[in-house]
C-alpha cells in the first residue's frame, strides 16, 4: 500500500511544479477521472487538459494535505488546494479517492465544491 501513498506524492508534487508530461505518465492510459459536480467521467487527454490550465491559471499551488491514507488498491486524500490566480488567492477543499494499479492512477474520483469551482472561474475572469 506504500506504493499508492508514493503515486500520490509523485502526482500533487508534479501538479504543483506544473509539470504536465509527469502527471500524464503517472496516469495509467485508460485511466478515468470522474469529477461529483458533473457527473462526467474523463479520460486522460481530457483531465490533462484541465491541468493544463489550472497550471496556466493558478500560480503558486500548493495542496494543503489534511489526510492521505492508503486503502485497499489506491488512496484517499483531502485535502485544499491553495493558490494565486490574476485577481486574487483562490482555495478550494476537495477530497479524492484513487485506485492505483501497477503503479499508476487507474481511477480518481474527486470530490469538489461547485460553489468553489464557480468561485475560481470568477476570480480567473476577473468577475
Amino acid at each position: 500500500m506504500s506504493d499508492a501513498l508514493e503515486v500520490a506524492e509523485r502526482f500533487f508534487r508534479a501538479i504543483e511544479a506544473g509539470d504536465v508530461e509527469c502527471i500524464k505518465a503517472i496516469y495509467a492510459p485508460d485511466a478515468v477521472i470522474w469529477h461529483n459536480n458533473d457527473q462526467k467521467e474523463q479520460t486522460v487527454e481530457e483531465n490533462v487538459r484541465v491541468l493544463t490550465w489550472v497550471t496556466r491559471n493558478l500560480s503558486n499551488r500548493h495542496y494543503r494535505v489534511k489526510r492521505r491514507v492508503a486503502i485497499p488498491g489506491g488512496f484517499l486524500q483531502q485535502h485544499v488546494l491553495e493558490a494565486d490566480t490574476a485577481n486574487g488567492p483562490f482555495s478550494m477543499p476537495a477530497c479524492i479517492v484513487v485506485e492505483v494499479k501497477d503503479g499508476r492512477i487507474s481511477r480518481l474520483d474527486e470530490y469538489l465544491d461547485s460553489g468553489q469551482t464557480a468561485a475560481l472561474t470568477n476570480l480567473v475572469r476577473g468577475s
